[in-house]
Parts: C-alpha cells; sequence; structure tokens
C-alpha cells in the first residue's frame, strides 16, 4: 500500500499533467449553472429537453476503465453520478481525466441529463476542467476509525464522509435559528455586546485573562452575557437577548467546555412565574421545529417535553436525601453532610460549595423535564428574593436527563442588595473560592439610575448536545484539542 508521503508526490505529478495541458489546477472561475438537488429534481424535464447543466462538486468515488468511467460529485447538497464516455468528449480531454481526476478532487462537469441502462439518473459529459486538485486521499478507511480525538481533529473529513454528523450540524443550525425566531416573534431585540471586560460578572466562574496592549490595561473573556444584557434594560429596551460566545476557564467534561454559544434574554415587567410558561413554550419550539417531535433518550433517561413540568424544591430535595436544610445548616454542617456523601469539595470548602455539589450529585437521578426552585441567596446573587420567603431567591432552573438546563429568574433591582450579595461575593473569592463573582462598580451604579423589574433566562448549547445524545465537544464544529506534536 503507498504511503501518504507517495500519493502526494504522485498527485504532484499530476497536478504539473494539468499546467502541461493548459488546464489550470485551481481557476478562480466556474460556470456552474445548479446545484446536484435542483438537477435531480428537475431531471425528467432536463432529460426531454436535452438542455446542458453544468454541475460542480468534489469527486466522492471513481470506478471502470478503458472507454467509461462513473463518478459520484457530491456539491454539498446531494450527490450524482457522471458518466464519461470515451466517445462523447474530446479524446484528449478524456484522456486527461483519466491520467489526474482523483477521489477528492472538484471538477465542473458539462452535459446532459442521462438515464443508464440500470436506471439510474446521471449527467452524461461532454465537457469537464479542474477546480481544486486535491494533494492528500480521503481515507477510505475513516469509517472504522476508533480514535476520537483523530477524528475531532480532522472534523473537516468527519463532516464530509459521515451524513449523520453533516446532518446534526445542519440541526445545530436550525436549532439557534428557532431559539431566534421564536423570539424575534416575541419582539425581542436582538443585540450584541462586549466580548472583552474589565470586571467579568453574571456567572460563578473562572475567566480566561489577556494584556490589552493600546490601552495597556488587563482584560478578560466574559463569563456571561448578563450585566450587559441588564444595563439595556436600564437603557429602556424592555425585551433583548443574544446569542453569543462565553468563556470558561474551568475543565472539560461531558457537558461542560471553555468556550461555547450562550443564549441569554430580559424581558421587562415579567417575572419568574410568566418565565416558566415562557421558557416551556421556547423549549417546545424548538423540539418540534429541530427534531419534530418532543420525546428523546438521553443518556438513561426519557424526556417528554410535552409533559406538564413539575416543580422541585431545592432545600426539601436536599433535607429528604441527606438530612441537612441548606438554609438553617451551618457551615460545618453543610460541609460534613458533603463528605459523608462522598462529594468533591475542593482546597477551600465552604457552606455555598458544599450545599451546591450536594445537589449537582442529587439531580443526576432526576429525568425531567422539570424546575428547580426555592434556592439560597447566598447560592445566586443576582436574582431577586422570594417575597414569602427571603432567604430564597425567584429562581428557576430547567433540570433535564440529570443536569441543569438552562437558568431564569426574576431580576434582582434593588442597588443595595446587589451592592451587599457582590461583597459577600467578594469576600468568598478573597477565602480562595474564584469561582465566586466580582464586585463590578459599574453595574450597580447604572442600577442605581433604576432598572425595571425583569424575567432573565439564559441556556447554553448543552441543550443541543443532550437532544443529539452526544457529549458537548461532539456538538460543536471543532471542539479544542491540545496541539498535537508530530
Amino acid at each position: 500500500m503507498a504511503s501518504g508521503d507517495d500519493i502526494r508526490a504522485d498527485r504532484l505529478k499530476k497536478l504539473e499533467l494539468l499546467k502541461l495541458a493548459g488546464m489550470g489546477p485551481y481557476p478562480a472561475h466556474t460556470d456552474k449553472d445548479a446545484d446536484i438537488t435542483e438537477f435531480l429534481a428537475d431531471f425528467d424535464a432536463r432529460l426531454d429537453a436535452g438542455t446542458k447543466s453544468t454541475l460542480a462538486g468534489r469527486v466522492m468515488s471513481k470506478r471502470g476503465q478503458g472507454g467509461i468511467v462513473f463518478i459520484d460529485l457530491f456539491d454539498g447538497t446531494e450527490k450524482a453520478q457522471i458518466v464519461f464516455q470515451k466517445e462523447e468528449i474530446d479524446e484528449a480531454l478524456f484522456q486527461l481525466f483519466s491520467d489526474t481526476v482523483d477521489v477528492g478532487d472538484f471538477i465542473e462537469v458539462t452535459g446532459v441529463a442521462y438515464k443508464t441502462q440500470r436506471g439510474h439518473n446521471s449527467l452524461k459529459a461532454s465537457v469537464w476542467k479542474m477546480l481544486a486538485k486535491s494533494l492528500l486521499p480521503i481515507p477510505d478507511q475513516w469509517f472504522g476509525l476508533k480514535d476520537e480525538e483523530a477524528i475531532l481533529r480532522q472534523r473537516y473529513l468527519d463532516i464530509l464522509l459521515d451524513e449523520e454528523v453533516r446532518a446534526m450540524f445542519a440541526r445545530r443550525t436550525r436549532f439557534w435559528q428557532a431559539a431566534r425566531e421564536f423570539l424575534l416573534a416575541r419582539s425581542f431585540m436582538e443585540v450584541e455586546t462586549p466580548i472583552l471586560e474589565t470586571t467579568p460578572g453574571g456567572a460563578d466562574a473562572r475567566p480566561f485573562s489577556t494584556h490589552h496592549n493600546a490601552l495597556d490595561i488587563d482584560l478578560h473573556l466574559r463569563i456571561s452575557l448578563e450585566l450587559w444584557l441588564k444595563r439595556l434594560l436600564v437603557a429602556g429596551y424592555p425585551k433583548v437577548f443574544e446569542i453569543g460566545r462565553i468563556f470558561r476557564n474551568e475543565g472539560q467534561s461531558r457537558e461542560h467546555l471553555q468556550d461555547y454559544t450562550q443564549l441569554e434574554t430580559y424581558e421587562a415587567y415579567s417575572d419568574m412565574r410568566k418565565g416558566m410558561q415562557f421558557t416551556q413554550d421556547l423549549y417546545r419550539h424548538i423540539v418540534n421545529e429541530v427534531y419534530g417531535k418532543y420525546t428523546f433518550s438521553i443518556s438513561d433517561h426519557t424526556v417528554d417535553f410535552a409533559e406538564e413540568w413539575p416543580l422541585i424544591d431545592f432545600g426539601e430535595a436536599l433535607e429528604k436525601a441527606y438530612g441537612v436544610n441548606p438554609i438553617t445548616c451551618s457551615e460545618k454542617e453543610a460541609i460534613q453532610a458533603a463528605r459523608d456523601a462522598k462529594v468533591e469539595l475542593g482546597d477551600s470548602p465552604n457552606k455555598a460549595r458544599a450545599i451546591d455539589n450536594l445537589w449537582k450529585q442529587l439531580r443526576k437521578k432526576i429525568a425531567g423535564p422539570a424546575f428547580l426552585i426555592g434556592v439560597p441567596v447566598y447560592l445566586e446573587p443576582l436574582a431577586k428574593r422570594s417575597e414569602a420567603n427571603s432567604d430564597v431567591v425567584e429562581r428557576f432552573q430547567v433540570i433535564l436527563a440529570g443536569s441543569e438546563m438552562g437558568k431564569g429568574f426574576s431580576e434582582l433591582n434593588d442597588p443595595q442588595d446587589q451592592r451587599a450579595r457582590f461583597e459577600d461575593q467578594q469576600k468568598m473569592r478573597d477565602a480562595g473560592d474564584d469561582e465566586a463573582q466580582r464586585l463590578d462598580e459599574d453595574y450597580v451604579k447604572a442600577m442605581e439610575y433604576g432598572m425595571p423589574p425583569a424575567f432573565g433566562f439564559g441556556v447554553s448549547e448543552r441543550l443541543f448536545s443532550f437532544l443529539e445524545n452526544r457529549p458537548a465537544h461532539e456538538a460543536q464544529l471543532f471542539p479544542l484539542l491540545r496541539p498535537k506534536n508530530d
């Protein structure tokens, strides 16, 4: 079997043959006049009329010899069989095709619709030209490749050769389109907010940091869209949303990535209760538009979005499972309960991390979809306190297949309360919790000018990966990988 270097050398010789024959191997112009889907859809009319069509695409297979050669041509929309018959093409052009065209090359072909003896709708070629000569072969053993990292490093081949992967990324595009359509139909305004921040906020996460040379200041990649969008509520926009990239310098897992796409929406004069129906409607719209169904198998769970979504009280669930009340327990009791449950606490344990990690262990058993409510204030510095119980916030999380799959709350708009909670978070940072939030003076100042009561909601592309029942990195086009040392 020829090595990759030998194949490349052979193809370089073919490239020189093209040049010697006066055919440029990488022309800028093509006379393509139809997509292959269009050609096949209008095949009978084209066959009856005998009109010429010019198609362009990548050669996916080449078979036959002597006076007749068949290829499959793929243009990203569909595949078509192209028939090259020696008596139908200039002899020198046919020979050049035989001598220089390989699987993987991009070519242009002009001919007429033609039905083979076996009844296969095809194009009979009369003229062809090279559009891009490939120097490396498409692997013919790709589907047997077990090295997941190798597949992800050459994702372009994965997409090219695996129809299901290609279809998945078409669904990913439709996923975000469906979310956008849902919001635009409800008069939300789409915006773009800064990616570089002086103070990262809006989430409990460690940021990526960099230095701005022109301004000579340290900056951070945003970990959330939240605080900028809520400034726009102060500015007077009643409904805003953004679909944008966020960045968190944390660990990787089946569910977590360091850079990913997030949707966040904010609606003035709404609240958590109204937001629950909004969220149900959004999710049901997305799954119906993208998949045409409401029931999914995700990991070990069966999830039906059409069912009513039950409420799960955070405190009641933890006390029942672990015997600890997250509101009244001491820090020592919370940490001990976490240790008894064999929950990882890290180097700087505190009550908030212990309770949060206990919940993360408990939620794995919940199929959902369900709404988690009754979360303590100390776990959510940006949500409004409940009027019925000031120790908890008006926040819900969507629980789906054992994970959190979206979060919404009645937004905190009391600047004094906001400052106090930021200061509590800052104390946690100073004590070693580098995921606690920073005090954002500018945001508090904006809030002091007055922010209306509002409902905010966010969900990331993790929802898409769950609907696909794939790890998060497999549902990204080009997931980040450590550079390979050859």
